[in-house]
């Protein structure tokens, strides 16, 4: 079974560029277009890991990640942030929220593919 993602981003033509490429990878992907929703999203459906948008309406990418990592639902499941900041002090930000991984937009595809695939081979299941 292929890993289930879930993308939180809210700029539509994003979402839908990195949604096809991730599905060409064989991965199943969920979006949200929101911090709310995804928290919603990943407390009901608990996809296999969360890339997360930093700049996003309702709540932000940092206040969605607190929330998932201090929930015991939702703790384990890891955040690869994506965000435009590309500063250290922006990398430490997210890190600091409970982020396992930080990648910068443009989306490398394949640097993002390597960070999935460390987190999902390093997750272990209950």
């Amino acid at each position: 079974m292929s890993a289930r993602l879930l993308l939180v981003e809210d700029n539509d033509a994003n979402a839908d560029m990195l949604s096809r490429r991730l599905l060409r990878q064989g991965f199943q992907v969920l979006i949200a277009t929101d911090g709310l929703q995804a928290v919603d999203v990943a407390t009901s459906a608990q996809p296999d890991l969360v890339l997360m948008d930093i700049s996003l309406p309702k709540i932000d990418g940092w206040e969605a990640t607190r929330r998932l990592k201090g929930a015991a639902a939702t703790a384990a499941i890891p955040v690869i942030a994506l965000t435009a900041h590309a500063m250290v002090a922006d990398r430490q930000k997210c890190l600091d929220a409970g982020c396992n991984e930080f990648e910068t937009k443009p989306i490398d595809l394949k640097r993002l593919l390597e960070k999935i695939h460390a987190l999902l081979g390093a997750r272990t299941t209950p």
